[in-house]
Order: structure tokens, then C-alpha cells, then sequence
């Protein structure tokens, strides 16, 4: 499989596309000024403690407090405010904590005003981002990501990824990592240092803790709400986690994300620095990649299969519904258990790649159609499992019910990816009714009149839907020619898939949109 990441930066927000084999199986979109992602570190105030729910409500900057179960204290929360109180005082000068006196762990089943108080600052971390009403969810189970390590403060744990199965290779890991760890930290080894060295593992946890001082020297004046540790970008936690040997290329359409990328790239894995290019085209980035016409194909209401099929998604607030159906897609040699065993495995691998690009959360229902052999039914569930082995969120399957529907619960850590494919036409605006087409191409030769003779542009783009542009461009005396001898200067048109079909813009030689 070949990997490509297609960085598209716009108007306050960056869209992220990653391409399997050309296909896009995820997109992720990223605002410019987004303050509080999923792995950021926070210096908060306690603001109210609910019994009831064993939760606190925490102020970290957001309009809505952060939400704090008891169980996401994680068991050193005494230690974690003693360290806090320690260097915001002064008594704490080091950020190692070779010689930091742990706390007793709290209990597991405790209530939560046992050790929480209102006012009480709390150094806390994003565990989901805020979606819809609700504020963020948080943590004090601090954990600071690398490439191939994760630090936990104030424990000595060395823990492996069990995806790692060779034993001499996780004994190698366990080992080494027992050997250069700071004390009172703990350490998950992560799946990408299977295979590595150990100054590669080495540099890794230096560069971690070196986050870790940061945190210290934020502390030491911060008052509470107050971010003390920003988690790497969307682009960067993605190659962080993703980039290996199978990815061929990672292209950047804006200049300052282009130097950051090379830059993180060259520190990570310095022989892939070459992967990262320059977009600097004048058509758009998605365009020339195919994946704004993949988009508009893959986050509709209905999606269509290769062979027919189609799925229905619905959407509520912590519900998502998939209804597979066959359409016209039916073998006459075939009995219909066969043919809705195969519907239903397309349908599984359409399902799985879905649940990655719209980044789906909570429950989610799949009706798939009725097959009666228990072997297909098992097959079928086989088949999902596998799919589903290259989503990073976490997830659990349930085998198909007596009724034919298969349920799964993935963790939603972000707002699930929605993006609206219906357009407004252009011409219409909504009311269903249009200019007569046959003055359609009149109207754009007033506008190119009026901005040749009266604004005196030269070197004129028109963009159109790629109908238009066929037909402007058709044949040796075509519209453009015409235009251009009656002009006498030279004039371009632009294809565009995203554009409404009576849908143009003109642009002038540097690029830029003239409004007319």
C-alpha cells in the first residue's frame, strides 16, 4: 500500500486528506486559532465539584467548564498536586523527579469531594474535544506522546504494545527502556519501535522530557486557566503516529506549513525529508489530487458501491445508522443468500473506510442485509473485524444480532467530520428557476467586456464547471478563440470540478478573484 497526505491550508483552517492507494480513507480539518485539542495541557481552576455525578467541573478557558470524572483522576492524583503546589511555591526546583516523595494513590472507588475542592487548581489534559453544547472532557492521567514512546509521570511502569508480538523483540525493548527511563516515570513502548535502535528510542524520551521541563518552567507562574503544553498539530500528530516506509509523498499547498512539515519530518524520520513538495499550482490542491470529487461522493446521505449497492447513512446525536442496500445489483445465476453475502462484504469494506473519514463516534447501528447461513453471518463478522484493525480509535464489535444488525461503539475524540456535498445553485439560489441557458455564455462575455475595457485587466482566467469549459473550448473557431481575437489579448479557461454547473469566477494574471 502507498501512503500520500494532501495539506490543504484556507481561509482559517487546514483539511487534511490521507490517500490509500490513491483512495481517501480519512480527513481531518483543523481551524487555524483551535485552542483546545486532544492531548493539550491545561493549569485549570476547579469550579464546581457534583457529588452526584462523582465529577468535578473544571475551568480551563473554554465557554463551557471542562467535565472531570473521578475515575480520569487516575490513581497518582495526589502525587500530581503535590508536584503542582510544589513548583508553583517553590519547593520543587527541578523538573526531574528522581527525588519527588509520591503520595499514596487514591482510592478506586472514592468519592470525588474526597479530593477535589472547589477553587483548587488541577493540572489537567484534553481527552475529547468539545462537541456540540458540550465542554471539553478532561483528565489528570497525564501521558506525553512521542514517535515511539509515551511518558506517564510519577510511576515506574514499562509497558509494550501488544501489537509487538516477537518476544525476544518486546524483552529488547522492555529491557533497554528499563535501562535509560528517568525514575518516577512511567513508559509505554509504542508500536513504531518495534525494530529501532536505541539511540533512535533513546532521543525519543529525550525529546519528551524535554516537553516535560517545559511544563515546569510554564508552572512555575502560570495562573489558572492557562494551556502550560500544546499538543503537536493535526498534520504532525498524524505523521507522528502514521509515517512509515509506505507513505511516497506528503504535498503542502502553503509555504509556512510546508517548513514546519519539513522540518518535523526531518526530525522524525530524516531519511523521508524528500517526501514532503511544494504545491504552488494555481488549481487547486484537491482538484489536481481527485479528492474534492471523492468528497462529494463519500459524505452524502447515500453512497454508492462499485457494484450497485448503496448505503443509507443516517445521523442523530450519539447515534449513526448504516442501511446496506443491494439496488440493482443482483447475479441471476446467484441464490439471494449469496447475493447478500457479497453485497454485504462490499458494504463491510465501504463501512469501515466511512467510519475513519467522517471520524465517527459513539454508537453506530449497521443494518445489513438478511442472510440465514449462521457460516455467512460469522464470516461476515470475521470480515468487519479485520477491516476495522486499521482504525487507531478504539472500538469493540458485537457479532450480527438475531435480527441482522451489528453494533459498535468507537471512541469519539473530536467532532465527527461533516461536510455538506448539496449545493445551492448558483443561478437560482434555491427558487428552482434560472436564466434562459441559452444567454448564460452572453452574461460571462458582458463580465469579460466590462473587466477587459473598464477595469483594464490582462491575462484573464475563467473558471467554469468543466461542461462549460468544453463547450467554450470546442472546436478550432470556439468561443475562446473568438474572445481572444476580439480582445487581442490572451485568455484562459479553467476547469473546475467543485464549482455549480452555471457557476464562474474570473481571476487576474497573479491569481486573484476579480469581483465584479
Amino acid at each position: 500500500m502507498a501512503y500520500e497526505l494532501i495539506v490543504n491550508s484556507n481561509k482559517g483552517e487546514i483539511l487534511i486528506a490521507l490517500l490509500q492507494d490513491k483512495k481517501l480513507v480519512e480527513l481531518h480539518k483543523e481551524k487555524s486559532n483551535n485552542q483546545f485539542s486532544v492531548g493539550d495541557i491545561y493549569l485549570g481552576k476547579v469550579s464546581r465539584v457534583m457529588k452526584g455525578l462523582n465529577a468535578a467541573f473544571v475551568d480551563v478557558g473554554y465557554e463551557k467548564d471542562a467535565f472531570l470524572h473521578y475515575l480520569d483522576l487516575g490513581p497518582q492524583f495526589r502525587s500530581l498536586c503535590k508536584y503542582v503546589e510544589d513548583v508553583k511555591k517553590g519547593r520543587q526546583n527541578d523538573p526531574n523527579l528522581m527525588y519527588f516523595k509520591n503520595e499514596p494513590d487514591i482510592n478506586k472507588d472514592g468519592k470525588i469531594d474526597e479530593v477535589v475542592k472547589p477553587n483548587m487548581p488541577i493540572l489537567v489534559q484534553i481527552a475529547k474535544e468539545p462537541i456540540s453544547a458540550k465542554g471539553p472532557r478532561i483528565t489528570s492521567e497525564l501521558s506525553i506522546p512521542g514517535r515511539y514512546l509515551v511518558i506517564t509521570p510519577f510511576n515506574d511502569r514499562v509497558t509494550i504494545s501488544s501489537k509487538i508480538k516477537d518476544e525476544a523483540e518486546r524483552d529488547r525493548l522492555i529491557n533497554s527502556v528499563r535501562e535509560i527511563k528517568p525514575k518516577n516515570f512511567g513508559v509505554i513502548i509504542r508500536t513504531a519501535a518495534e525494530g529501532k535502535s536505541l539511540t533512535e528510542i533513546e532521543n525519543d524520551l529525550k525529546d519528551l522530557f524535554g516537553k516535560w521541563e517545559h511544563i515546569f518552567q510554564e508552572l512555575k507562574n502560570a495562573q489558572p486557566p492557562h494551556k502550560v503544553l500544546g499538543e503537536v498539530d493535526r498534520v504532525s500528530a498524524l505523521l507522528r503516529d502514521l509515517l512509515n516506509e509506505e507513505f511516497t509523498a506528503i504535498y503542502v499547498n502553503d509555504q509556512n506549513l510546508f517548513n514546519e512539515i519539513s522540518q518535523y519530518v526531518q526530525t522524525i524520520a530524516p531519511h523521508k525529508k524528500d517526501i514532503v513538495k511544494f504545491y504552488d499550482s494555481k488549481l487547486p490542491i484537491f482538484d489536481v489530487f481527485g479528492v474534492e470529487k471523492q468528497i462529494k461522493s463519500l459524505f452524502g446521505k447515500t453512497v454508492y458501491l462499485k457494484s450497485g449497492a448503496y448505503l443509507i447513512i443516517e445521523h442523530t446525536e450519539a447515534l449513526h445508522v448504516f442501511d446496506v442496500n443491494s439496488g440493482n445489483r443482483a447475479k441471476s445465476n446467484a441464490s439471494q443468500e449469496e447475493n447478500a453475502l457479497e453485497v454485504n462484504l462490499e458494504a463491510a469494506e465501504e463501512i469501515a473506510r466511512q467510519l475513519r473519514l467522517r471520524d465517527m463516534g459513539g454508537i453506530i447501528v449497521i443494518d445489513f442485509i438478511d442472510m440465514y447461513n449462521a457460516d455467512n453471518r460469522q464470516l461476515l463478522y470475521n470480515r468487519l473485524k479485520e477491516l476495522m484493525k486499521t482504525d487507531r480509535a478504539k472500538h469493540t464489535i458485537l457479532p450480527p444480532s438475531k435480527f441482522g444488525l451489528v453494533q459498535i461503539t468507537r471512541q469519539r475524540l473530536r467532532p465527527e467530520v461533516n461536510i455538506e456535498v448539496l449545493e445551492v445553485c448558483p443561478s437560482c439560489s434555491g427558487t428552482g428557476k434560472i436564466q434562459p441557458s441559452v444567454l448564460f455564455v452572453d452574461q460571462i462575455e458582458k463580465t469579460l467586456h466590462y473587466i477587459i475595457t473598464d477595469l483594464k485587466e490582462k491575462n484573464i482566467t475563467i473558471a467554469v464547471h468543466p461542461y462549460i469549459e468544453a463547450y467554450l473550448t470546442k472546436g478550432i473557431w470556439n468561443k475562446l478563440n473568438q474572445w481572444r481575437w476580439k480582445y487581442k489579448q490572451w485568455i484562459k479557461i479553467l476547469p473546475m470540478d467543485s464549482y455549480g454547473f452555471m457557476e464562474y469566477r474570473f481571476f487576474n494574471q497573479i491569481g486573484e478573484e476579480i469581483i465584479v
